[in-house]
């Protein structure tokens, strides 16, 4: 269904040209003073240079033809120019009614769907996620929601740090601790344990452990980097610990993410893209796109038009090792033969901005993605605690992910045993989700790219923009139809009336602007648009709420209009919380 500015805007096309004017004028806006009118028009004043006429003559003209509109109870022209409009209370009405009986509240699904692939995540493994690897989890999910939302088909890939030179420092640590286990014994010809020979705590301990002592000892260095040789060329012991390896972080990470509320469609990482970099390397060598500078093979990607140094993109060091970029191009060549997708979006730290310009150029100038691929890189600020560095952990270390998330649950836990008489089972995984509420509105309200202070008071307030506050507000929505229900039964959708009062018309018009909202969080790619508007709804719905004695309206007519709108409150706010990745429960 049309979005309500859109309505607006063709009533007013139809204003102008009525009045001798081009229709093209004719567009509805949100009013930026919400306390003289609700949308208004601006378009007099830009016609008033092509019609050489002042622009409150044409505003005058237009509110004019607008008299008698359904739409528009009241369109003033108001000096020197502006147009401000009134929504007619019982067409605001019909348009929520609408809303009710459509599917996706009204929403009109994209036209022609793309398949996009949502890379984020990232995370290495045998390492365990810290709050570093939070952003990019929170903020993927809910661009991956959004647009699969808007019906586009969206396929999200954590892209794990699999492969290189940290496998080696792991699989040489187990033979200095290990040496008598098979996978070391090029003699042996049975099979290897089915069992790994480490548990995720020691594992997780290997890799910090190796890389420290390979920084103090070149020949544990040198080991490594051959084991990582040997890895990459098939040695079958080395294989064998990989796949250890990587059953047993992918088991970990995958219960961590979980956590989060955030799932993957791909699981796949760097060593999926191996098997394509040789046969790209030669490609690249024999179309001249790449060329040897001081022993190493780049690209170059520079253009006249860059204001600042953009360095080559290096696809295999001197010595014949590749880096990032080679295993990211390589990565491309396999999401075009495996998916062909239209669009391939990085929610990576914005600090690696260089980085993707330099492989989505080279990708461009070697032909790897077609010309109408669009590549996009959603760069993310850093997660600051309140002293504006990054985030750490009381003794300064980097704080592990689940150690948050432990926190902040034990921090609502607390409140909610506070404030009400319910079991600790239910305070516990009530505790759960008003905890990742906290979490994720308070990293999704701001925008992707922006630094921000994670105030862990704050984001767990009850009170003010956060992730607490919207789901009290949806727990009171839900209170206040329980009562309805075991009152006069199961109330019905679709039986809105017009508003007879200020705060009913604000919520309405609040909950109107819904496909206007997604709209543009989708065309953005923004998270926070939505949180923006679902603040919004709840400081319309809550002034409704204090204002109006809903459970205690006498007339039926009224109060079975009143219980209709906060079905469709109900509806909206849980269609876009699931679009942040997080969700309300019963009782708070």
């Amino acid at each position: 269904m049309k979005k309500l500015a859109d309505i607006l805007s063709l009533e007013l096309e139809t204003a102008f040209k009525a009045a001798g004017y081009e229709a093209k004028y004719g567009k509805a806006v949100l009013s930026n003073r919400p306390d003289l009118c609700e949308y208004q028009c601006n378009g007099a004043m830009a016609a008033a240079k092509a019609y050489k006429k002042a622009p409150f003559m044409i505003a005058d003209d237009v509110a004019e033809k607008l008299k008698g509109s359904r739409v528009i109870r009241e369109a003033e022209s108001v000096k020197p120019g502006f147009i401000n409009i009134k929504v007619d209370a019982a067409f605001a009405a019909e348009y929520l009614n609408k809303m009710s009986g459509e599917e996706c509240l009204g929403y009109e699904k994209t036209e022609q769907p793309k398949t996009i692939i949502i890379d984020y995540g990232g995370a290495n493994v045998a390492k365990p996620l810290h709050v570093g690897h939070l952003r990019t989890a929170i903020i993927g999910e809910s661009v991956k929601r959004i647009v699969r939302f808007a019906g586009d088909k969206v396929i999200g890939d954590v892209h794990l740090g699999d492969w290189g030179y940290q496998m080696g420092l792991i699989i040489t640590e187990l033979q200095k601790r290990k040496p008598e286990l098979p996978y070391f014994d090029e003699a042996f010809e049975g099979e290897y344990p089915e069992e790994p020979p480490f548990t995720i705590d020691e594992l997780e301990e290997i890799y910090p452990t190796a890389s420290a002592y390979a920084k103090e000892h070149e020949d544990y260095k040198e080991k490594a980097l051959h084991t990582t040789y040997l890895l990459q060329n098939g040695h079958k012991g080395c294989t064998a610990l990989w796949n250890h390896i990587m059953r047993v972080s992918v088991a970990d990470l995958r219960k961590n993410y979980k956590s989060l509320n955030v799932e993957f469609d791909l699981w796949k990482g760097e060593s999926d893209a191996q098997p394509y970099i040789p046969e790209m390397v030669e490609y690249l060598k024999n179309e001249g796109y790449a060329h040897y500078d001081d022993g190493a093979l780049v690209i170059d990607v520079k253009e006249e038009t860059d204001t600042k140094e953009i360095p080559p993109c290096m696809i295999l060091k001197s010595d014949g090792a590749s880096l990032y970029g080679t295993t990211d191009l390589a990565t491309l060549i396999e999401r075009e033969k495996l998916y062909r997708p239209d669009e391939i979006i990085y929610v990576v730290d914005k600090r690696q901005e260089l980085h993707f310009v330099q492989v989505f150029r080279s990708a461009r100038k070697a032909h790897i993605v077609r010309d109408e691929t669009k590549l996009q890189f959603i760069g993310f600020g850093t997660m600051n605690g309140k002293d504006g560095k990054p985030f750490k952990t009381r003794e300064g270390g980097v704080m592990r992910l689940e150690s948050l998330i432990s926190d902040i649950e034990e921090r609502m836990y607390g409140k909610i045993m506070e404030n009400r008489a319910i079991s600790e089972e239910e305070a516990r995984n009530t505790a759960k989700i008003v905890g990742l509420s906290a979490i994720k509105y308070g990293d999704l309200s701001n925008q992707a790219s922006k630094d921000y202070v994670f105030d862990v008071d704050r984001f767990t307030s009850a009170e003010g923009n956060t992730g607490p506050y919207i789901l009290y507000t949806i727990v009171r929505i839900k209170s206040i139809l329980n009562k309805y229900k075991e009152a006069k039964g199961e109330p019905a959708k679709g039986i809105v009336k017009a508003a007879q009062s200020a705060s009913e018309k604000a919520l309405m018009l609040e909950l109107a602007k819904f496909n206007e909202a997604i709209e543009i969080a989708y065309v953005e790619k923004a998270p926070h648009k939505i949180c923006a508007y679902v603040y919004e709804l709840a400081n319309a719905f809550n002034r409704f709420y204090h204002e109006t004695k809903i459970l205690a309206e006498e007339n039926e007519e009224r109060q079975a209009s009143f219980i209709s709108m906060l079905l469709l409150t109900k509806e909206v706010f849980e269609t876009c919380i699931d679009m942040l990745g997080f969700e309300a429960p019963e009782r708070m």
